[in-house]
Formats: C-alpha cells, structure tokens, sequence
C-alpha cells in the first residue's frame, strides 16, 4: 500500500487521516483481545480435556466405554489444537508423536511437481541438482498406497537462482494421510458407525497400523476445517420458507458420570420438493425450547414439526414463524383415525 504524503496535506486532510488511522488501530485492537480471550478459552479448554485423558477419572471406564471416551477427547484435542494454530500468529512448536516408517512393500505412486518454467530471468537454462520427497499414506476403498510427491530443484548455473515447485496443498500439513485417506476415516466412522478402535484393527490387518489416538486428531483437526462447510449450508438452509424440524433422543457418554446421559439430536431439514435437498443436525445436551430457538434464529417461516412444547416458542411473539403441524399430531386426524379404527373393529 503506498505511504500517503504527509507533509503535503492541509489541516482538514490531516484530522480525516489520523482518524481513519485511530478507527484502523481501534479495529486491530479488538481483533487482538478477541484473539487472546479464544486462546485463552481454548488453552483452558485443552487443560481440562488432557486432565480427563489421562487423570484419574478416565480409570472409572473400562472396556469399551474408555475406549470410546478416549476417541472422542483425543478428537476433540486435535480439534483445539488445529484452532490454535490457525489462531496464533507465530505457532508454538508442540510436540508430535515419533512417526513410523511407511511400509515398504506397499505400491508407489510418484506424482512429480515441477517448476512451470526451467528458463532463469536471465535467459540462461537451469540444471536439475536434486529433489525433495515426501511420503503421504493414501487409501482407495479396499487398498492402501503411497503417493511420492517428488519436486525437483532446479538452478541457473550463471547466477545460482535455485527454483522449485511449491509445496502441494493438504488437509493436515506436514502429515502423511491424504485427502482420500482422511475421507475414509471419517465416512467409517460417521457413515459406516466403525469406531476408530476398530478401524484400526482392520488397517492392521491390512498391514498398515494406525493408532487410534493418530485418527483421533486426524478427525478433530477435519472438523474445523469442514466447519465452514457446515455453515454454510446452515445459511441455505435459514433461506427456505418452508423447513422440516425433528429430534430424537440418543445415549451420551459424559465425563463425569458413570453411565449414560440422554442427549437430542436435532434434525432441520428443506422439503421433499427443495431442488436442493439439504439436512442438518444440531446436538444438545438436552430437549428444551431454548435449542430450536438458538438454530434457528431470526427465521420466520413454514415449520413444519409435530406438537412438541420446544418449538412453541418460535410460534409467539410480533413476528412469529408459522406452524405447520403433520397430519399425525392434528385433533381432526386423531378423530378420524379413532373412527376408522373404531369401525374396523
């Protein structure tokens, strides 16, 4: 951006200048006390997570509930981490599990990335001095292989200039699944209900061991990045005049108890007729109003749900939304299908 000449500007120029420059550092300032509170909440976070990995209170579960308790903070641990980094300005070095050796007796597939030119801007043509790999764990459904992304160097040797391809673009830097392999992980796990404990049976009985708690970070350090993704087809969906609404109850684990708690999990979806057929799902802990109200927001609509109290709420007030009740749960239908019945018999 090019420096505005100060010593050129009159009084007026001057006073809109600093306070354009004021406003710009007020800005700043906010997004750094923004950023250190998050860091903050996220550190705390961590701490308590970590304290239930590995403190006393995980030796309360045995068998299967621990190992499930396991997967879910070690997901969510890769999950804060991730945030963090994306957070911090200059990333703290942390600390990384010792990585395995890739097999060798799994195929290679080697994808080359080279500079888009050899020629050097002094006109001369540059010579190959070498190359670096990188080894990237990829799977296709029902085999695993090995991507070697080979760059080679290139250098002019009348002015040394070195050239390289850049650094492919990956979902987790520095680490070795790639996009198809983390992909896997997660369609198995929330698509196919495959826990990462057994996930990881059956990749080591395909000869490739991966520990659960690596997956685990693979899935969190996932989740933030498809955060957007989820966002915005929660902002397509608050678009549609007529919505679907729904919950179901379903048993969840929480640290601190010894058996399960019911939790709800809330479903918001378009109509049979959207051209875009969109679903999305809202966990809470619990079944109260105040849930659908948080989702939902300033949408004021068709809601199209049965004649549960929660949703009421959203029905009251100056600009309610509309209630769409389902046949099931009208008086009228109750009516009816009591005489039908009553004559059946």
């Amino acid at each position: 951006m090019e420096k505005p000449d100060v010593a050129a500007m009159d009084v007026e120029e001057l006073m809109q200048f600093t306070a354009s420059l004021l406003v710009t550092v007020e800005q700043k300032n906010k997004e750094i006390h923004w950023k250190d509170l998050k860091i903050s909440q996220l550190t705390h976070e961590m701490a308590v997570l970590k304290r239930w990995r590995f403190g006393r209170g995980a030796e309360e579960f045995t068998g299967l509930q621990r190992s499930l308790l396991e997967e879910s903070i070690d997901e969510d641990l890769g999950a804060l981490e991730t945030e963090l980094t994306q957070l911090e300005e200059t990333p703290k070095p942390r600390k990384h599990p010792v990585r395995s050796h890739l097999p060798l007796n799994l195929p290679r597939l080697e994808v080359r990335h080279e500079p888009d030119s050899t020629l050097c801007g002094c006109g001369c043509q540059m010579k190959r001095i070498g190359e670096d790999i990188a080894e990237k764990l990829d799977y296709v459904p029902g085999t695993f292989q090995i991507e070697r992304h080979v760059r080679g160097k290139w250098v002019c040797s009348t002015c040394e200039t070195i050239v390289q391809a850049p650094v492919a673009p990956h979902v987790i830097d520095k680490g070795i699944p790639t996009a198809g392999l983390l992909a896997q992980v997660l369609v198995a796990k929330y698509a196919d209900h495959l826990p990462l404990y057994r996930q990881e049976e059956i990749y080591t009985r395909s000869g490739v061991p991966i520990a659960r708690s690596t997956m685990a970070e693979w899935v969190g350090a996932c989740g933030v990045k498809l955060q957007p993704l989820g966002d915005g087809l929660k902002t397509l969906l608050l678009k549609r005049a007529v919505l679907h609404a729904d919950e179901t109850p379903m048993p969840n684990l929480r640290p601190g108890l010894k058996k399960t708690h019911r939790s709800y999990l809330w479903a918001y979806g378009t109509t049979p007729y959207d051209p875009d057929p969109i679903v999305i799902y809202d966990f809470a802990v619990g079944r109260s109003g105040e849930h659908a109200r948080a989702f939902m927001g300033a949408w004021r609509g068709k809601l199209v749900c049965d004649d549960f109290s929660g949703y009421k709420a959203l029905f009251e007030g100056e600009q309610p939304a509309t209630e769409v009740g389902c046949m099931a749960h009208c008086p009228e239908s109750r009516f009816i299908w009591s005489n039908v019945g009553t004559r059946m018999h």
